[in-house]
C-alpha cells in the first residue's frame, strides 16, 4: 500500500483538525494508519539486521489536551520508535512521517539524572572519542551535527573552561534527518532508512559503552 494515502489524508487533516471531521472520514484514516505501519513494520524488519530491539510502538494519532493551549484533537502526523534492548543496548529511533516535516531521529531525548552525570563525566575525562564519532564522514554525511537542549552555562561541579564544555553542558544528545515528501514515496525509501540508521551505530554503541560501566570500565551490568 502506498504511503501517499498518509502523506494525502494529513494533508486534509491540517485543515479539517476537528473531531466531526475525523469522524466522517474515519475509513480514510484506517487506510492511512494501514500505510503507515506497513511501512514502520518493513523499516523494522530492514534495522534488525543491524540491530537488537525489544519492539516497535506506533504512537497514536490522538492528542492529550488537557493541559495544553492548542486543543486540536489530533497529531498531524504518523510516528513510531524503535526501542533497543535493555540495559545493554542504549539509544532509540524515532520515524515521523509528515507532509513536509519527515524525518528520523536518533539519540537520547530525556537522559535518566545519573545517565547525563555519567556521560558528562565521561566527557570531562576524555572527549577525544566522542568527538571522533561524531565528526567521522560517514555519520555527518547522513546526520550533520549532534543536536539537544544545552544549558547556558557549566553544570555544577564542572569548569566552565573545560576543553570539552560545549558537549558537558548538553541535555540531549540527538541526531536528525529529514526527508522530502518523494524521497518518502519513492521505491526502497525503507531500505534508504534503515542504511541510515545503520550509520548511527558507532556513536550508540560508544555511549551504550559509557552507560553500562563506570569510570574506571568496570561493567554495571549484573549477569
Amino acid at each position: 500500500m502506498s504511503i501517499t494515502v498518509a502523506l494525502d489524508f494529513l494533508k486534509k487533516l491540517e485543515k479539517n483538525n476537528n473531531r466531526e471531521w475525523f469522524a466522517d472520514n474515519k475509513p480514510e484514516y484506517d487506510q492511512a494508519l494501514k500505510s503507515v505501519k506497513v511501512l514502520f513494520n518493513a523499516v523494522y524488519s530492514n534495522i534488525q539486521a543491524h540491530d537488537e530491539f525489544e519492539k516497535i510502538k506506533v504512537f497514536r494519532i490522538y492528542r492529550d489536551v488537557r493541559f495544553s493551549k492548542n486543543k486540536q484533537p489530533y497529531k498531524n502526523n504518523f510516528g513510531a520508535a524503535f526501542h533497543r534492548v535493555k540495559p545493554r543496548l542504549r539509544g532509540g529511533y524515532y520515524m515521523q512521517i509528515q507532509p513536509g516535516n519527515n524525518f528520523i531521529a536518533t539519540g537520547f531525548w530525556s537522559p535518566e539524572k545519573e545517565d547525563l552525570l555519567r556521560i558528562r563525566k565521561e566527557f570531562e575525562m576524555d572527549d577525544q572519542e566522542i568527538r571522533s564519532i561524531i565528526n567521522d564522514h560517514p555519520l555527518q554525511s547522513v546526520w550533520g551535527a549532534l543536536e539537544g537542549e544545552e544549558l547556558k552555562t557549566a553544570p555544577r561541579d564542572f569548569d566552565k573552561t573545560h576543553p570539552a564544555i560545549d558537549l558537558i553542558k548538553k541535555k540531549q544528545f540527538i541526531f536528525t534527518k529529514q526527508y522530502t515528501d518523494a524521497e518518502v514515496i519513492a521505491e526502497g525509501f525503507a531500505q534508504k532508512v534503515s542504511d541510515d540508521f545503520k550509520t548511527i551505530r558507532p556513536f550508540f554503541d560508544y555511549m551504550s559503552d559509557v552507560l553500562t560501566t563506570d569510570l574506571n570500565g568496570v561493567s554495571l551490568i549484573k549477569d
